[in-house]
């Protein structure tokens, strides 16, 4: 028998595989210095200029197709741009080209996506100074300006004209928030520690803000108080509501002024100027708006920071702002405007005709009372034109109209609770009394929400402790179950 020697087996070591190590990922965003700015026509531009953005996976992204990402959560492009810029390398994952449009965003994953950028115009006002000191500047943001690069804006915000005005280095530190559409009082802290300090006093509530708002129709006198909740309705077009089940939310308003249409220098109304035809009467009548004539200026403050709060109040209270080209737009709220309405069975309709707005339609705020003005502005209005960019086949916008760089809605005043700081600016010029009319400009104790807010809260100590005293007048609008207009003295 012959024997069969038999070596042992040797297992093979395993190879050791190392981790890949991070992607070169970011692929750094070009920084032009100077910034590429040139003013023309009142407008600060900015010359076209690639760029890259450059994003971790949103914890709504994971799981998800790239497309589908961007054509859900981006406005700026059409669905087809971001499947050819896929398809074209402009947008990778993790530093590499994706095999297909359907490639799945996963938790860690950062996109990068490079085009040739085209900011919007805004205003060319100067970032007026109200206060500076060795900590913080307090300014006048103008209106139409964001505070932070964000969208299709980059170098037309409040951070970077700041800086390029004051040097590369320069990092400015907002400290409280203000809408794009919206001008008035900010806070830029010089330094990290002035920044959270002053951030976390403006975030709690000793600190009283006032704005003022140029609003449809006569304004009620006398104290108006809102408490309807609020709700974010769509974030990517940044819609707001008033729902039951929203945030809560406050406001108080006061009218400082309401002045009538056609009003001659004596303060009577001229009846004789309505030169309307017949057709355009019966046409007036089926809008609700229509017949709120002339506008009012209110002084508003917010007692909540809720997104787009004084906007959506003001709506549900009849008298949206009158140039705001959200909540006061009758091509996306129908002929009342959604004065009173808190319901959601219209929800998907209302984000349908949104956000065609400033596509192929003028984004426009319909209450303007001089019909050939709106017509002018209507053909202002920034639109897509039917021109394209050269280089990046982008379609290209019109300028924007003088109504369009902002809304009537500026924040007037912040002051420190225990009285240790008080900025304030003055009354913007869409405030002030129509040449040749007098209204009022100065805030007295009359017309001042202050002393409202201040006899609430004193109303409501007093209370919790089970001893009420005098009480101020004033009309009180709140959530109700049958979901009507609830107003009650107070």
């Amino acid at each position: 028998m012959a024997l069969t020697v038999s070596e042992p087996s040797v297992t093979p070591e395993k190879e050791t595989r190392m981790p890949e190590p991070p992607p070169e990922v970011v692929i750094t965003p070009c920084d032009p210095w100077p910034r590429p700015y040139y003013l023309e026509n009142g407008l600060r531009r900015v010359h076209p200029y690639h760029y890259t953005y450059n994003t971790y996976c949103k914890e709504r992204w994971r799981g998800r197709e790239l497309l589908d990402i961007f054509a859900t959560e981006f406005r700026d492009r059409p669905e087809e741009y971001y499947k050819d810029a896929i398809e074209q390398g402009k947008v990778v994952i993790n530093g590499k080209p994706v095999s297909s449009i359907r490639a799945i965003v996963k938790n860690g994953d950062v996109i990068s996506h490079t085009l040739h950028r085209h900011e919007p115009p805004v205003t060319a006002q100067p970032i007026g100074v109200v206060h500076e000191d060795n900590d913080m500047i307090v300014i006048n943001k103008p209106a139409g300006v964001p505070v932070h690069p964000a969208g299709r804006y980059n170098y037309n915000s409040v951070v970077e004209i700041m800086r390029a005005e004051r040097g590369h280095a320069w990092n400015p530190l907002p400290c409280n928030r203000l809408d794009r559409l919206t001008s008035g009082v900010m806070f830029i802290g010089k330094n990290g520690k002035a920044a959270e300090k002053l951030s976390l006093e403006i975030q709690g509530r000793t600190v009283k803000k006032e704005y003022v708002a140029r609003v449809v129709g006569e304004f009620p006198e006398g104290d108006v108080v809102c408490e309807q909740p609020i709700m974010q309705i769509s974030p990517k077009l940044g819609l707001n509501r008033v729902r039951a089940s929203g945030k809560e939310a406050r406001t108080v308003f006061k009218r400082l002024a309401y002045y009538a249409p056609h009003q001659a220098e004596g303060g009577d109304i001229e009846k004789s100027n309505d030169t309307r035809s017949d057709r355009e009467r019966i046409r007036d009548s089926k809008m609700a708006w229509k017949s709120k004539e002339g506008y009012s200026i209110v002084r508003c403050l917010p007692l909540t920071g809720r997104t787009h709060q004084l906007r959506v109040h003001l709506q549900y209270l009849g008298h949206p702002i009158s140039n705001d080209p959200i909540y006061c737009n009758q091509r996306v709220f129908g002929p009342s405007l959604a004065a009173g309405d808190d319901l959601s069975d219209n929800d998907e309709d209302i984000i349908s005709r949104l956000s065609r707005m400033g596509k192929s339609e003028v984004a426009e705020a319909i209450a303007y009372q001089d019909e050939m003005m709106e017509e002018y502005n209507k053909k202002k209005a920034e639109k897509m034109t039917d021109e394209v960019c050269e280089i990046c086949d982008t379609p290209l916008y019109s300028d924007p109209g003088v109504h369009e760089l902002g809304i009537y809605l500026h924040a007037k005043r912040y002051a420190c609770e225990e009285g240790r700081w008080d900025y304030e600016t003055q009354l913007p010029d869409w405030a002030l009394p129509p040449p040749g009319t007098v209204g009022s400009v100065d805030v007295t104790e009359e017309t001042n929400p202050m002393v409202l807010v201040a006899g609430i809260e004193s109303l409501e100590v007093k209370e919790e402790d089970g001893a009420i005293g005098p009480q101020r007048e004033c009309v009180h609008v709140t959530p109700s179950e049958d979901k009507d207009l609830v107003v009650s003295a107070r």
